[in-house]
């Protein structure tokens, strides 16, 4: 009452009036397990090899996790999942789910971990009629399932709002990950947002960190969410009070980990990274100071992709790991790669998550971020794999004259990455210039 009486006070002897507004962004957070049951008999993914033979135990269960914020009438959510990828019909059938409870493609963004422990993206795919088992056979039984936990996190997340306080905080790390093709780009940003309660308990903190998840080889057939499991619950651990801990990946496409401690199997080796990927991240958390902030908005778009084209190494490297020959490819691209994507941003406070729909080269993620760094942006991450797996995203240089799996396992030609790196870049300029 007193403020209401100071406020017209100052009004009435200047002439004029701006309302000042508190922090206006809320938000809430949600868990759930998505580990499905051994029942199913669902494959993992990453590794043709596996062949679609099932998991034959569950090592650590996968999770999925919800950060609803929302200003108004507009609102947004960010889902960090446990999972390889996703096909597209995931979000497009999550959506129809969910359409009456106001969500739509523009205001939702799914980032995979792409554990190569958990379950394989193309039995998700509902298009996927292939029947090849290194590529992966579609189960509408775990589609379904992977819906229905979906749906109900979304809407355990999207109510009981609670104003909050937000800071990001950025840490160079040297020796962690390096580039798998021995190009000089490696991303080697920590990237850590803290969202507090206004009260000072924690709610939610994301973790951004690019490196594949790939300790677990073809050979390991435990069901586990790899060293991003280990990081979220150790660091929920660090933190306590209830913390909902996500881990999204960034440009990850040829970013792999280091590891020099010695382990004596694949399961040691991703719980020894992930504890010191939480420690160094909850160090971080530690140092950020959140502050009100009604820093929020997002944008959206469609881009028109290049026409799919497998590349000509494509038979060396893919086509040989998942069983296919240059005729069969054609038909996988026309069935499995779509024609067009959405591609996403969101501002929180002063950070701007770029959502890619695949896995991009460093190069070209580093590219984004300084792109998107300007006016009242101070930190930039990459949301890679975000709501679909279109292919390996390369720069025009790397997709000519580079060797390897991720050139080859590109679909769409030499320009692919210019359009992508473009139009993301396009599409998230505009939140560099929101008044906070």
């Amino acid at each position: 009452m007193k403020k209401v009486l100071l406020f017209l006070l100052i009004c009435s002897m200047t002439g004029f009036c701006i309302p000042v507004q508190a922090s206006r962004l809320k938000a809430n957070a949600a868990s759930i397990s998505i580990t499905p049951p051994l029942s199913m008999k669902y494959t993992l993914g990453g590794y043709g090899e596996r062949n679609n033979q099932p998991a034959i135990a569950i090592h650590d269960s996968i999770y999925a996790k919800a950060l609803v914020l929302k200003n108004g009438n507009k609102k947004y959510v960010v889902v960090t999942l446990d999972l390889l990828g996703l096909p597209s019909n995931v979000k497009i059938e999550l959506v129809q789910k969910l359409s009456k409870n106001g969500w739509t493609a523009e205001n939702m963004m799914l980032l995979p971990s792409h554990s190569h422990g958990s379950l394989e993206m193309a039995a998700l795919n509902s298009k996927n009629s292939l029947n090849i088992p290194q590529l992966g056979i579609y189960q509408k039984e775990l589609l379904d399932f992977l819906l229905g936990k979906l749906e109900t996190l979304i809407l355990a997340a999207d109510r009981n709002y609670q104003p909050v306080k937000i800071g990001t905080k950025t840490k160079s790390l040297e020796g962690l990950n390096r580039n798998r093709r021995k190009d000089p780009d490696i991303d080697r940003e920590l990237i850590v947002t803290r969202i507090d309660r206004t009260n000072g308990k924690p709610l939610a903190v994301l973790v951004n960190w690019t490196a594949h998840p790939t300790f677990l080889g073809g050979k390991d057939m435990l069901l586990s969410a790899e060293w991003p499991g280990y990081l979220q619950k150790q660091l929920q651990r660090s933190i306590g009070k209830g913390v909902t801990a996500m881990y999204y990946n960034g440009a990850e496409g040829d970013q792999s980990t280091i590891l020099n401690e010695a382990a004596t199997d694949d399961y040691r080796k991703i719980e020894i990274y992930g504890r010191k990927m939480a420690d160094l991240a909850f160090g971080l958390y530690q140092e950020i100071h959140p502050v009100k902030s009604d820093g929020f908005a997002f944008t959206y778009e469609t881009i028109q992709l290049p026409a799919h084209q497998a590349h000509p190494n494509f038979m060396k490297t893919g086509g040989e790991e998942y069983g296919l020959t240059e005729n069969s490819v054609k038909v996988v691209m026309n069935i499995l790669c779509p024609e067009k994507v959405g591609v996403g941003a969101i501002l929180l406070g002063d950070l701007v998550i770029a959502g890619v729909p695949g896995e991009m080269t460093a190069i070209l993620g580093k590219k984004i971020k300084s792109a998107l760094r300007t006016g009242e942006v101070k930190q930039v991450a990459i949301g890679g794999l975000a709501n679909e797996w279109i292919s390996y995203i390369l720069d025009k240089n790397q997709y000519l004259y580079g060797e390897g799996y991720e050139s080859s396992m590109s679909f769409y030609g030499q320009e692919l990455g210019a359009v992508l790196s473009e139009g993301i870049i396009r599409n998230g300029l505009p939140l560099t210039h929101t008044h906070q």
